[in-house]
């Protein structure tokens, strides 16, 4: 039998509707990129430009705008950088541990009323976050906590209590993927509810503790409407926070440091991102198991 080969019509034919895809999807990441790539030009321009030009590229290269907006305030914009920073990292430490926990106990652990209680973090999943804003911040300043000498405590002590509903869930749902009978053979070795979370379910929960620190991290740093109403001092400022100052309806606005300054905000996400991403990939690779 002789084998048949494809037609000059049919490579052409190929050929065209893989070129016209790829025409579609470079289309599809400009639009999608074009927001990064005009704020990275801003940046660079002066204040008349930015009303002026739309383009992408400035007329006139002003580097000045990093160093206007770094140095804008009474204090320096890296100020409010490590605030940022420390919220976001000590926001990941607690949502990893506290929601960790929280989820091997729904997953692997027997007590009484367990689904009842699941339904009921599942169904705090409906409930807007702006609706509980209210009665969190009367509570927290019958705490003395608004306005204590260091404010970050309305922001970071339900981080630690497994209050994030997602991230629990997402644990939850991936234990629950984790065979059973390697908590069986732990049991047999003399292993009791801690070992096996320390040396089974722990190791194994690497890809959703990495997930949770990504999301966790990222949706901390963007994070405006909270930490506006619990932080009231310039200094304590996180970067969302800080660059709403750089817009004043009652003088002259500093559009361009604003830019330059949303732009170096970005890194730090991106950075966090990149690096982790690795390692979620990796987990997933090395720590997948069959049924």
């Amino acid at each position: 039998m002789v084998a048949q080969t494809p037609t000059v019509t049919g490579r052409r034919s190929g050929g065209g509707r893989r070129l016209l895809r790829l025409i579609i999807l470079l289309g599809l990441l400009a639009a999608v990129l074009y927001p990064l790539f005009w704020m990275i030009g801003t940046a660079f321009k002066s204040q008349e430009e930015i009303v002026s030009n739309i383009g992408l590229l400035p007329e006139t290269f002003t580097p000045g705008n990093f160093s206007d907006g770094w140095n804008n305030f009474d204090v320096s914009f890296g100020r409010f950088f490590l605030n940022s920073a420390l919220l976001s990292l000590l926001t990941v430490v607690g949502n990893a541990t506290s929601c960790l926990l929280a989820a091997y106990a729904f997953a692997r652990l027997r007590f009484r009323l367990r689904g009842f209680w699941f339904a009921v973090m599942i169904g705090t999943l409906l409930l807007p976050g702006h609706v509980l804003m209210v009665p969190q911040y009367i509570l927290f300043r019958s705490f003395g906590w608004v306005g204590a000498d260091w404010p970050y405590l309305p922001l970071l002590v339900p981080q630690f209590l497994a209050t994030e509903a997602f991230f629990v869930f997402l644990m939850v749902q991936f234990m629950r993927g984790i065979p059973r009978e390697l908590d069986e053979a732990a049991k047999i070795d003399g292993a009791s509810s801690y070992g096996i979370f320390r040396h089974v379910i722990l190791p194994l929960s690497r890809p959703a503790l990495v997930t949770t620190a990504i999301f966790s991290f990222i949706w901390t740093w963007n994070d405006f409407f909270r930490q506006l109403v619990f932080l009231s001092d310039l200094s304590d400022y996180t970067v969302p926070v800080a660059l709403t100052l750089f817009i004043d309806s009652t003088s002259q606005s500093a559009v361009g440091p604003m830019f330059a300054m949303s732009l170096l905000s970005l890194l730090p996400v991106f950075l966090f991102f990149v690096a982790f991403q690795r390692m979620l990939v990796e987990g997933i690779n090395t720590s997948g198991l069959k049924g």
